[in-house]
């Protein structure tokens, strides 16, 4: 039983100290002017499962859930969102040339049909985020017309 309560001990000594180590959590931006949904290309339905499934981690426009700011989790929130918009950022797709937005696109596609994209975690705890199979069809769908008429197939 002593032995239990140093255990605990430990531990809320380690997740109280953890607090103290800064974590800056990626910049917000609310004005972005090359967003792929101010483009135009992108139809009003897919922007409303884009914007609730894909834009917290690939666009400037995150929404930080209060876990954000507790580490540990703020660590990995930190680290979902830097690699999510080093891989794919939404709000600056004007940014891309063609060939890498009809690659994108086709990333797009196949890995939300997939079912690879949202990460598999994020549902868990956004549960508005989870896409149905027609969901996901609509958005491989939209990914790949459009990555077609970049690469001139249409």
């Amino acid at each position: 039983m002593k032995r239990n309560k140093i255990w605990i001990a430990f531990i809320l000594v380690i997740v109280v100290g953890s607090q103290l180590i800064p974590a800056k959590l990626p910049d917000v931006k609310s004005d972005n002017s090359g967003d792929i949904i101010k483009s135009g290309i992108v139809p009003s339905d897919v922007a409303a499962l884009l914007r609730k499934a894909c834009y917290d981690c690939h666009s400037n426009e995150t929404v930080y859930p209060w876990y954000s700011y507790v580490a540990p989790v703020s660590w990995l929130v930190i680290r979902d969102v830097n690699e999510g918009r080093e891989e794919l950022n939404f709000s600056e797709w004007d940014k891309l040339e063609v060939s890498k937005k009809g690659k994108k696109l086709e990333e797009i596609a196949d890995e939300v049909s997939e079912g690879e994209m949202p990460m598999f975690i994020y549902p868990l705890m956004h549960k508005d985020a989870k896409l149905s199979g027609a969901d996901r069809k609509l958005i491989a769908g939209w990914a790949s017309q459009t990555a077609d008429k970049l690469f001139g197939k249409q």
